[in-house]
């Protein structure tokens, strides 16, 4: 069963080698239409990864539900660096901490008084930094999710 289907599948891979299987885009390498089909996961830093990989492709050429892309932000991580993005900016216009906490979190405004020792003063503090270091080039580690947490 796996075979007919990886057969229909590799028919369908376009230029890049990427193929839409049950709902998930997938990369395929190394077609070769004879078979016998095998995957090959060198045992490097990231095996857990190409595991996954692996057991989403086997999943969707048995016709099942592949599961989760591994390498897809969460909708808190997306939120995160969106609102650390709206913190940079706000900094880079000259704003204070208390009036970007305000703003980002729809505070009532905060005296510098009650700043000191208020609640969301580390929080916009991490998210200015959390901006700048995406400023920076920081950027970049998105676009290798989540392999830069094993590398």
């Amino acid at each position: 069963m796996i075979a007919a289907s990886l057969i229909a599948a590799l028919s369908q891979v376009d230029l890049e080698g990427f193929v839409d299987l049950a709902g998930a885009h997938m990369r395929i390498e190394g077609l070769d239409m004879s078979g016998p089909y095998a995957a090959l996961l060198p045992l490097d830093q990231l095996f857990e990864i190409r595991v996954a990989a692996a057991l989403r492709l086997w999943r969707a050429l048995n016709g099942r539900r592949p599961g989760s892309d591994p390498g897809a932000l969460t909708a808190d991580r997306q939120a995160r660096f969106i609102l650390a993005l709206r913190a940079l900016d706000a900094r880079l216009l000259g704003t204070t901490y208390p009036d970007i906490a305000a703003g980002l979190f729809d505070a009532a405004p905060i005296s510098k008084r009650d700043w000191i020792s208020h609640e969301l003063r580390d929080q916009t503090g991490r998210l200015v930094r959390l901006g700048f270091k995406l400023m920076r080039g920081g950027y970049r580690q998105l676009l290798v999710y989540p392999y830069r947490r094993r590398i």
